[in-house]
């Protein structure tokens, strides 16, 4: 620990997490290679998992507009079934080749991202920094508190994004309500659920469109994956908030222990 420093310098220095009235942004340890696994299904959601917002955003759009226009989902689906000279004539290989490069830096970066930060996560667990729990501000009030993971999940079970907004992660949450919004309507989901909930499978089948339908697989095992974790992280910096309170203000180092 940095004796020289003062108690308020550490703790900005290297904060265990931030509270605004946006989001809950913490450092905690993770697993890079969940992170890399995530930027594998869909570029971007890697950092999303990191807090790496504006990166997460950038990476999401940018390969959401390639694969549109490279027709790679419908290839997918093609080479699913079995139809492999159909899925290469569909290919556009001038937008192909521009995918490669952000799964491959969205993988590598995000890895690399969350080894870094898991040395922070660790430096600022043993400086034990201070965390400012409450913030009200013009827009919305932010707070840590204890929320069940379980519900978070069963919340983005219903509609991704309805998690997040649940533990108060509002910038992943209107991205992934968008998303989830916007290519389910362009895919004609619903519809087909509508239709397969009356027994109609073949019409149902006939209106879904490939080209959007498989941005939804990754969408719906992230979100319930992430809103669980995130609230279950929350809990602990709850609780650590809550400790270093109570040692600080109620615990008097002098106190004699008792001796059995």
């Amino acid at each position: 620990m940095e004796k020289k420093q003062s108690e308020s310098i550490r703790s900005k220095r290297r904060p265990k997490g931030i509270v605004s009235e946006l989001t809950i942004n913490l450092l905690h340890l993770k697993n890079p290679w969940v992170t890399a696994f995530w930027s594998a299904m869909f570029p971007g959601l890697g950092f999303l998992i990191m807090g790496s917002y504006i990166k997460g955003f950038l990476l999401i759009i940018g390969a959401t507009i390639v694969n549109l226009m490279a027709h790679i989902n419908e290839a997918i689906i093609f080479g699913l079934t079995g139809q492999i000279d159909l899925a290469k004539q569909i290919l556009d290989i001038r937008w192909l080749l521009l995918y490669a490069p952000l799964q491959l830096f969205a993988i590598y970066s995000s890895y690399q991202l969350t080894v870094d930060l898991n040395k922070y996560a660790l430096i600022a667990a043993r400086e034990d920094s201070a965390i400012i729990p409450f913030k009200i501000a013009t827009w919305d009030i932010g707070f840590i508190d204890k929320r069940n993971p379980w519900v978070a999940a069963s919340w983005s079970l219903f509609m991704p994004g309805l998690g997040h907004l649940y533990t108060h992660r509002i910038p992943t949450s209107f991205y992934l309500l968008i998303w989830w919004i916007g290519t389910s309507y362009m895919a004609h989901f619903l519809s087909a659920v509508h239709l397969t909930l009356w027994g109609k499978f073949a019409q149902a089948a006939s209106i879904v469109d490939p080209r959007w339908l498989l941005f939804l697989v990754p969408i719906y095992p992230y979100a319930v994956y992430d809103a669980y974790v995130n609230t279950a992280e929350y809990n602990k910096l709850f609780d650590q908030e809550q400790s270093r309170f109570l040692t600080d203000n109620y615990q008097n180092p002098r106190f004699p222990m008792p001796i059995v």
